[in-house]
This record gives C-alpha cells, structure tokens and sequence, in this order.
C-alpha cells in the first residue's frame, strides 16, 4: 500500500493507493496554522485513519511520501523556502521518522504534482514534464521519466523568486511577494496575483472566480484583467520552454479551472519561444487538487 500526504497552508490530506494505483482511501484535515507541532500530530492521526481503513498493513507493507510547500535542504536537512513559514528551518524529516517510526520520503508539493501527472495523468509517457501550480502562490517541478527532480541543491523548477520575464513599463515594480522579491512570478502567475490586479484596476476587492464570472458575462475590466493574467503566464512559461523545452505543461491550482486558459495561452508564448516550431501542449491536471497527494504516494515508485 502507498500512502501519500500533501501537506499544504490550508489543509492536509492523506491518500491510500493500491499497487495499481486505486485509490483506497482519502481525508483531508485543515492545516493547524503556524503550528509546527500541530501540524506533525495531524500527520499522525491522517496516517493512523488511513492505516486503519486499509487493513493496517505497517510499515514493512506500506510506504509513505509527502508533499510541502517547500525543500529540504540538502546541506542543512532542513526545511527551506516553505510559504508555510512556520516549517522553515525544522528538522522535518527526522520529526516524521521519530514521530511514525517508519522511513519517508519528501518533496516539493509542485514536484509531486509532476509525479502524479507523469505516471497516470495528463503527462502520462512523456519524458519531461513541468508542471506548474496557479493557486494561492505558483510554484512548478519538474519530473523526468516519472521521477520528480530535486536538482543538486534542492531548488529543481523553484520559479516563485524569479521576477516575472519581459516585464513591461507598468509592470514596474509589481506586487511584493512573501519570497522579498517585487514583481515575481509567485506572485504575477498566481491567483493572488491575479485578484490583486483586478483590485488594482478597479478600486473593487474581489475573488478569482468573481472576476471570472464577469468575465463571462461581458465585464471589460474582468476581461482585461483576464488578458493580463494570460500575458503574465504566457511569459513565464515561454521562459521555462526555452530553458527546458518539456513535453508537456500541466497546470494546477485554483487558477487551472479556468478552461479559457487552454486556447489562450500557447498563443500568447509564441512571441517568446526561441524556435521556428512549438507544439508543446498546456493542458490541465487530470487529477485536479487530488494530483499533489497521488504524487507523494508515487514518490516509491
């Protein structure tokens, strides 16, 4: 049995896998925020639940991932570039092992989304795969041959610092990020981002799908704002195409229910890309918000 945790800044969930990949059992529990310690006894009682559903099978029959909005440090084995801050700097992985009594693997969040896409999802047979999450922050990873690629230092597809590419005039300075960066693609890519925006424009505070729904219903400052965003991603990703030239973009988060995106976005990278032809798709995860949890399950693979 593979179990797999996404341990994320609102809510953490716990996913039990058959060997072919079924899901057997799954619950999600909110995120006791800024309380590290809170965090590892939800950990515990996630696992104790699923265990308990599934037969008990142990850690001699199981294996366990997980998915955190950061890495672990391969100088330190501590936890850095956490957007939850309260992780940054714990010992999180000798935590987990003295906690659970059993031997875990880690990765990025964005990394096992790669993961989960690449075995069985909309990445499923390609060779490289970037996927990017659009949500609360964008962060993306990277996986190769269905594994996901930590890079030498622990900071493998790590695009939330970088400051958005091709930034035009009114793009100066841009929002500020929790990363210290103004103008950087965590935040311009992101669905905060794109609120912030739209707030920006009008004078009026509004959520994500608000501004999509008036988009849809003709609004010109939601459909400029839309335009933006698009402009914004596009840019991004065509300066990912052109460092790694994947084989497939899949994107996840909130932002990536956007069905708009999918037609608008590989025209918008053309202008950027640095070749004569490019037919790498963008397409949406298969496994929606379940996508991060499946992946930290698959880190055994």
């Amino acid at each position: 049995m593979r179990f797999g945790i996404d341990w994320g800044g609102t809510k953490m969930e716990i996913i039990a896998l058959s060997p072919d990949g079924q899901e057997a059992f799954r619950k999600r529990l909110d995120t006791p925020k800024n309380d590290y310690a809170g965090c590892l006894a939800t950990v515990e009682a996630l696992l104790a639940a699923a265990e308990a559903a599934v037969g008990n099978p142990g850690p001699e029959h199981s294996t366990l991932g997980f998915g955190i909005p950061g890495s672990i440090s391969p100088e330190t084995g501590l936890v850095k570039n956490a957007n939850s801050t309260w992780m940054n700097g714990q010992p999180l992985r000798e935590d987990l092992i003295t906690r659970l009594g059993r031997t875990v693997r880690i990765q990025n969040d964005a990394n096992c989304l790669a993961v989960s896409e690449a075995v069985d999802g909309a990445g499923a047979g390609c060779h490289l795969v970037h996927a990017i999450i659009i949500g609360t922050g964008s962060g993306t990873g990277i996986a190769i041959d269905g594994k996901a690629h930590q890079g030498a230092n622990g900071i493998g597809g790590e695009w939330g610092a970088i400051a958005l590419p091709w930034r035009r005039a009114d793009e100066f300075p841009g929002p500020d990020s929790w990363t210290g960066h103004d103008g950087a693609i965590d935040m311009w890519c992101s669905g905060t981002g794109f609120q912030w925006d739209y707030q920006r424009a009008t004078g009026l505070p509004a959520k994500g799908d608000e501004i999509i729904a008036l988009m849809r219903q003709g609004d010109a400052a939601a459909h400029a704002t839309f335009e933006r965003y698009v402009s914004r991603l596009a840019r991004a990703l065509a300066m990912a195409a052109n460092l790694l030239d994947p084989d497939v973009f899949v994107l996840g988060g909130g932002m990536s229910n956007i069905d708009e995106l999918y037609d608008a976005l590989p025209k918008a990278m053309l202008p950027f890309i640095m070749s004569d032809v490019f037919h790498t798709p963008v397409r949406k995860a298969k496994h929606g918000d379940s996508s991060g949890v499946r992946g930290a399950a698959w880190l055994w693979n």
